[in-house]
């Protein structure tokens, strides 16, 4: 592989320059963290599945004009994305009570929200992405209120169709986190979808059974997280029933 530059390094995830202006090469490593941070392990075909389900749903998004960084996959481990400008702000989208929101409000986990929610969280891990209103977004100018407006219209259409795809594969989708960007097209800004979506960013839990195939595998000590994501790639129909996904793909030059 020809040597490249490292633009980014995040915890699962490291950009690199990609091979036309505009573009960069997003490689999905197997490190899984959690609070932030505080707890991490290397699980081996984790960046692998991530890297394919995040494929799918991107290009599925992309096919019905939502509009996200996703041009292709290159290889198992790695994508071609286009370039944007990162808004600091995480956009979370409830629909069923879990995790942070259960613990903060006293809702049983598992409890059906009566619509979905929308939060942001301000991009910062040494304040460990705290939590805040649309005012902090506007008063401190991490985005614009189009942004605002544009990224809660991208969450809620996104919501929309990530409810009915695993749904239709027998899978609850309780919450979820997106990451927007901005691009330009001449002298015209638009705000898309950018990072990844993936059971790495996905509450996912199984419609009949409840059990989860998402990061709180991890978290929580709930069994083996290769399998669990597998699991819902098989669903997907994005990989074969045959077995995990193995190996480490090509080798990083840094």
């Amino acid at each position: 592989m020809a040597r490249r530059r490292m633009v980014y390094e995040g915890k699962a995830k490291i950009l690199y320059e990609g091979p036309e202006p505009g573009t960069l090469i997003q490689y999905f490593k197997d490190d899984a963290t959690a609070f932030n941070a505080q707890k991490r392990q290397v699980i081996d075909g984790k960046g692998v599945l991530n890297n394919r389900i995040s494929e799918h749903i991107m290009s599925a998004l992309n096919g019905i004009g939502v509009p996200t960084h996703f041009i292709r996959r290159i290889n198992m481990r790695e994508q071609l994305i286009r370039a944007v400008e990162i808004i600091p702000i995480e956009i979370v989208v409830r629909n069923v009570a879990a995790g942070s929101l259960s613990k903060r409000l006293g809702i049983p986990e598992g409890d059906t929200l009566p619509r979905p929610i929308i939060e942001f969280y301000y991009k910062d891990d040494k304040l460990g992405d705290p939590m805040v209103t649309e005012e902090h977004i506007l008063a401190f100018n991490w985005a614009s209120q189009q942004d605002v407006d544009d990224m809660i219209s991208l969450a809620l259409r996104v919501n929309d169709f990530l409810s009915g795809l695993f749904m239709g594969v027998g899978i609850r989708l309780v919450d979820f986190k997106i990451e927007c960007g901005r691009i330009w097209e001449g002298d015209y800004q638009r705000v898309i979808v950018a990072d990844e979506i993936s059971p790495d960013s996905c509450r996912l839990w199984d419609a009949k059974t409840g059990r989860k195939f998402d990061k709180d595998v991890f978290r929580r000590d709930l069994g083996n997280l290769t399998e669990a994501y597998a699991e819902v790639a098989q669903r997907l129909g994005i990989m074969p029933e045959s077995g995990v996904v193995a190996g480490k793909g090509p080798k990083l030059v840094h």
